[in-house]
């Protein structure tokens, strides 16, 4: 595991980021090695969750190549090269399905703060 996942992995769990997902994606794509997956309560959390990620990963300097999704966005993307973040609303992830369209590359569930609870 890259210190990127690392960083990614842990600031979605302390902000309580829900159901966090890592793919790896190092076999099949040219452009990143890891998408992570996570579950947002709502819009206004996706949002929180995402600069949370993007401040973490500067403070360690790491660059954001593209952030997508606007403030009223069911699913928010942050692209860090390396790992790309999908931050959806529970409604959003169960329509795009991206674990189920990924399925033949290795999948790990991160055990949450929350779900340990």
């Amino acid at each position: 595991m890259s210190e990127l996942l690392d960083i990614v992995l842990k600031t979605l769990d302390e902000k309580l980021g829900e159901d966090i997902v890592t793919i790896d994606m190092s076999a099949v794509s040219p452009f990143t090695d890891y998408f992570v997956i996570a579950t947002a309560r709502n819009v206004r959390h996706a949002q929180s969750l995402a600069e949370f990620v993007e401040q973490e990963a500067a403070k360690y300097g790491y660059d954001v190549r593209v952030r997508e999704g606007e403030k009223d966005s069911t699913w928010v993307l942050v692209d860090l090269n390396e790992v790309i973040v999908h931050i959806f609303t529970d409604e959003t992830r169960k329509t795009y399905r991206l674990e189920a369209l990924w399925a033949d590359q290795p999948q790990t569930r991160l055990e949450t703060k929350e779900a340990a609870l």
